[in-house]
């Protein structure tokens, strides 16, 4: 259900979207705006509340960026690799 409501914008900026929206879709691109932005910050929200969760010590295979490489292809061989016939 959409729910009408009355925002405040600066009149150049409401220009702008019109010139790529057209008038009769300023609705439509601004939500669309509004539910990308609220995605990100509710993922970069999640992701400062996680800080911290998964400690260093727990995870030493997690060290380097090389032992993360070779983790990840330990991990897909175990996955692809069906072992001997």
């Amino acid at each position: 259900m959409d729910v009408r409501t009355n925002l405040l914008l600066p009149e150049e900026l409401v220009q702008r979207v019109d010139a790529i929206a057209g008038p009769r879709g300023r609705s439509r691109y601004v939500a669309q705006v509004l539910a990308q932005r609220l995605r990100r910050d509710e993922l970069i929200a999640a992701a400062e509340q996680a800080r911290g969760i998964v400690r260093a010590e727990d995870h030493p295979h997690w060290a380097t960026s090389e032992d993360v490489v070779e983790w990840v292809r330990a991990l897909r061989a175990e996955e692809t690799d069906p072992g001997p016939p």
